[in-house]
């Protein structure tokens, strides 16, 4: 019995590299905080395969591409979990309300009361046309 044929990063081209991106990039729209864990896996493993390629004098774009989509991936999620942990309280306050909601009209009042609690926060006045959850 062999064992499983493992491929290097010169065969590879640094494509996991970019696979493990793209996902880390979708799961950043999904669930913050494991795109967040997939960007920096990503992360890593880009830097391992545009290494190994570079030392294989290998095209090393794919590699590079992984890098900074990992990388957008990262930004978004610390930038979105850092969002949901300041205003815990307000959206935990918000779901509870809309778990009640059983009209259209009372929907609305969650999104308008959503929106005071967050303007109460902030310390500002937020336009008229902010984008409310539905």
């Amino acid at each position: 019995m062999t064992a499983p044929l493992q491929m290097s990063a010169p065969e590879t081209g640094g494509r996991r590299a970019l696979a493990l991106a793209i996902m880390a990039l979708i799961f950043t729209v999904m669930l913050p905080a494991a795109g967040l864990a997939l960007s920096i896996f990503g992360i890593i493993l880009a830097i391992r395969d545009l290494r190994a390629l570079q030392a294989a004098k290998q095209r090393i774009g794919v590699a590079t591409g992984a890098i900074v989509i990992s990388s957008v991936a990262f930004v978004l999620g610390l930038m979105t979990t850092a969002f949901q942990f300041y205003f815990s309280a307000e959206l935990a306050a918000y779901t509870e309300c809309r778990k009640g909601a059983g009209t259209v009209e009372a929907q609305q009042h969650c999104s308008d009361q959503l929106i005071r609690s967050l303007e109460k926060k902030l310390g500002v006045t937020l336009p008229p046309n902010f984008p409310t959850p539905a």
